[in-house]
């Protein structure tokens, strides 16, 4: 394809840090396992937390498990891209953890929190590396009855968690405005479909094009 373009003879793309959000229970974590699953070259973010490691999970596999302590120093510093407390324990996104892929080649990607995007969305506001790699994408529930129906179809909820999981969603969903894309739940097949075909399609923007001089 490049080859075609006069007086060039390489392009160079800017690598996309895609992140994924979604009310709790709407697939997002699934979406973004299927895209890692399908797309040699994406990678996925190993963020931070001050829990204890479940059962096999490995440190800078599956999280950077940090101490309280740790992890507070590390926010003072301004070493976040975003943090939140989760349920009594702390989670963030390191933005080093980040721009070392994306320095890599790497296309990137992230499923948090609305709130998390927002964060995000402001650090990239004020550095040009991130602004020009970050897309967003919201994954939104065909409605809150049906994300009530998954959310009571995983058995891990008490009444009083599942009100709340469902209040925190109305909430999100209104958000849908503040995103690149916004994508209707549907299936997991057409979930995973659209979020390759919007990952695609960022891949192939100008904006992310450096081109080479031929000769």
């Amino acid at each position: 394809m490049f080859s075609e373009i006069s007086g060039y003879d390489a392009c160079r793309m800017t690598p996309v840090f895609l992140v994924i959000s979604a009310p709790s229970g709407a697939g997002k974590t699934t979406v973004s396992g299927g895209l890692l699953e399908s797309i040699p070259t994406l990678r996925r973010v190993v963020t931070c937390t001050t829990r204890s490691p479940r059962e096999g999970e490995k440190n800078g596999v599956d999280y950077h498990f940090l101490d309280l302590k740790t992890f507070e120093e590390r926010v003072a510093s301004g070493d976040f891209l975003e943090h939140a407390q989760v349920y009594g324990n702390r989670y963030g996104t390191l933005k080093s953890s980040v721009l070392n892929l994306l320095q890599n080649g790497f296309d990137v990607v992230l499923s948090v929190d609305v709130q998390g995007v927002a964060a995000i969305q402001e650090a990239a506001h004020r550095d040009a590396e991130l602004g020009q790699s970050l897309v967003t994408a919201f994954l939104c529930p065909p409605s809150l009855t049906e994300l009530e129906r998954r959310l009571r179809g995983r058995g891990t909820d008490s009444e009083d968690i599942l009100a709340r999981r469902l209040a925190t969603a109305r909430h999100e969903v209104d958000q849908w405005r503040h995103f690149d894309y916004v994508v209707a739940s549907g299936s997991r097949e057409s979930d995973l479909s659209r979020m390759q075909a919007i990952l695609a399609a960022e891949k192939l923007k100008t904006c992310r094009a450096a081109f080479s001089l031929a000769g």
